[in-house]
């Protein structure tokens, strides 16, 4: 966490200082573990003071901040962290303040509590070689075929290879398990192994899921730590079929019951019934909202 869902729900939140002039760049008193930020403060600041924001992008999970003279600030926020214009959860993880003059407030904000999330400030070269070319095709963009042509000779299973950036920009651990739920198919299953079928069902429960995730504003887990550019909660986790549901009842079959095993060192969350490892996968209708 946050995944594409929640990322794009901050650069969401944070469209209205598009045109904003930005006239300081500071990086607050914090005792805690330092982010990793680039260039040092004193640049940041000095390349930045007196430049209008002209866009708010994203790139996988990473927020974009364009600036009018072609640079970005690419803020990935990584485990815990939050873009934001309103006060932070708290003032001892923020982590970057950028003050403003403009329409949408005089601030905007990056607080990160366990400071593993970045901020750098990239020209449009260091934008391709640092980012562009390290990332795949965009989960809300990428088709069957392209996910077949880059995986379909692949031995790993298809949870694990679904969270290879590189491949596809923006799944994580937690929606790459309700989007397999939604295919029906086993998150085991080695990526040669599937069919172009299968695969077309995966593209199709891909966008569904965090399309749905996005119009919910993201998910709020237990810890609470993710929140929205206004630091309210998101709702999409009253919506998740299987994501820490393990013991409950298959919410759509009801003859399953959730199952939680280990991936790569991650949690995976499945019914054995709907996603079976074997044979043909029964097409899966996506649940109504």
């Amino acid at each position: 966490m946050p995944e594409l869902p929640e990322v794009e729900t901050m650069r969401r939140g944070v469209l209205p200082i598009v045109g904003s002039r930005i006239d300081a760049v500071i990086r607050p008193p914090c005792e805690r573990k330092p982010i990793l930020m680039t260039p040092r403060i004193d640049a940041f600041d000095r390349r930045l003071r007196g430049k209008h924001i002209v866009d708010v992008d994203r790139r996988g999970k990473r927020v974009m901040l364009r600036i009018e003279d072609a640079q970005t600030v690419v803020i990935e926020p990584r485990m815990t962290g939050l873009v934001l214009l309103a006060d932070p959860p708290t003032l001892e993880h923020l982590r970057l303040r950028i003050t403003l003059t403009g329409p949408a407030g005089d601030q905007l904000l990056f607080w990160d509590r366990r400071g593993l999330g970045t901020v750098r400030l990239l020209t449009p070269k260091q934008v391709e070689t640092l980012v562009d070319a390290k990332l795949g095709v965009d989960a809300l963009a990428i088709t069957a075929e392209q996910l077949k042509a880059k995986l379909g000779k692949s031995q790993r299973a298809i949870k694990v290879a679904l969270l290879d950036q590189a491949v596809v920009a923006g799944v994580g651990n937690l929606y790459a398990a309700e989007l397999l739920f939604f295919a029906g198919i086993d998150p085991r299953t080695r990526c040669d192994r599937l069919t172009l079928a299968q695969w077309q069902r995966i593209e199709s429960a891909m966008r569904h899921v965090l399309e749905e995730a996005i119009r919910y504003e993201g998910s709020t887990l237990g810890d609470g730590t993710y929140r929205n550019a206004l630091n309210g909660e998101g709702g999409y986790q009253a919506h998740h079929q299987v994501y820490a549901r393990a013991g409950d009842p298959c919410p759509r079959c009801y003859d399953g019951v959730i199952r939680r095993m280990v991936q790569a060192q991650r949690s995976t969350f499945f019914c054995p019934v709907c996603q079976q490892k074997r044979g043909l996968h029964r097409l899966v209708v996506p649940l109504p909202a």
